[in-house]
């Protein structure tokens, strides 16, 4: 099977290159060549811009059987990939996401026809809007297209906690293991899932070339559902501290600092439980088998390998510091003030 991915070397799409290698399928990375130094055997790479407007004349006649494009956000950028890839691709997948479900939800359990509508997250919305463009693609011009919504998705090179630095997230271990207190969002007791990049892997491959999947939108997520301070005490066991969490409200939090308004309320102040039956189906024997646990041994594992990525984020901590700060500060006015009878 001719694979090609857009991006490839992220953290999602790192697994899925090598899985689709390791399963014997001819790999091909459309790439800036910034990242290409660990590719697996056998994976190839296409050093060009997307967005190169000489890009179709470099892909000539190439035709793919599947082409997976997860770097596209914006409705602009399926409209590149519509004139890219029309008659170049028995396959297309859109990366999308699970933020783009409805918020607040009108039902706990998240199915694949939970309405799409995110009014606190503009990611969010263009994700809706490159799905609905591709979907009418599909009925009105038979465009192959598959639509794959991943939720919170990680690999060993990341610490996926809540309000951590992605780019530098050892910052929040670093923060647990001196004993400073870290910030959890509401009450700490939200239901979550998130979901290890091996696992997200399986599901994706496994939908490559299944013509049955095409006008269809899947979720691939973990079944395995734990709350925010389950997760950070988790991550606090392997580290061997027992994390000190404050919790503070969304809203508090998003107030002070406007631009997490999406990932917070838009999307992880929610409680969310996947129901993984439809990808289930479409891919016989998928099963997300890391579980959290597991996946932060790994991740602390390769951060201890080489000092190095320990790379500590200053102007985070200090944001939460202030979060902290004012909200103890404000709680413990308060409590003095009904104390002193003044109610």
């Amino acid at each position: 099977m001719k694979i090609l991915f857009i991006g490839g070397t992220g953290v999602i799409s790192t697994a899925c290159t090598a899985l689709a290698a390791e399963r014997g399928m001819e790999v091909t990375l459309l790439t800036r060549g910034q990242h290409t130094a660990n590719l697996p055997a056998g994976a190839k790479t296409l050093i060009a811009d997307i967005n190169d407007p000489t890009l179709s004349a470099k892909l000539d006649h190439s035709n793919f059987d599947a082409v997976v494009d997860f770097i596209a956000f914006t409705p602009a950028d399926v409209e590149r990939d519509l004139r890219l890839f029309r008659g170049r691709a028995r396959q297309f997948v859109f990366i999308s996401s699970t933020s783009a479900y409805q918020k607040p939800l009108s039902h706990y359990l998240i199915t694949e026809s939970t309405p799409l509508a995110n009014p606190y997250w503009e990611y969010s919305r263009n994700k809706i809007a490159c799905e609905e463009r591709l979907m009418r693609a599909c009925r009105e011009e038979s465009f192959p297209v598959t639509i794959v919504r991943p939720s919170l998705t990680y690999g060993e090179t990341l610490v996926p906690l809540v309000l951590n630095s992605w780019q530098r997230s050892y910052t929040a271990v670093d923060r647990m293991i001196r004993g400073q207190k870290m910030v959890v969002p509401g009450d700490g007791s939200s239901l979550w899932t998130i979901t290890h990049n091996t696992d997200f892997a399986k599901g994706l491959i496994g939908l490559l070339g299944n013509e049955q999947a095409i006008g269809e939108a899947f979720h691939i997520t973990s079944d395995e559902v734990l709350t925010w301070d389950q997760l950070f005490r988790i991550v606090g066991q392997v580290v061997g501290v027992e994390p000190t969490l404050v919790h503070i409200p969304s809203d508090f939090i998003a107030a002070c600092w406007p631009e997490k308004l999406g990932t917070l309320t838009g999307d992880k102040s929610v409680s969310v439980v996947f129901d993984n039956s439809k990808v289930k189906r479409f891919v016989p024997g998928y099963s997300a088998t890391t579980t959290f646990a597991q996946g932060i041994q790994k991740s602390i594992a390769w951060f201890n390998a080489d000092p190095s990525r320990k790379q500590i984020d200053d102007a985070t901590n200090s944001i939460w510091d202030k979060l902290i700060e004012g909200y103890e500060k404000g709680l413990n006015e308060t409590v003095k003030n009904f104390s002193s009878g003044n109610r």
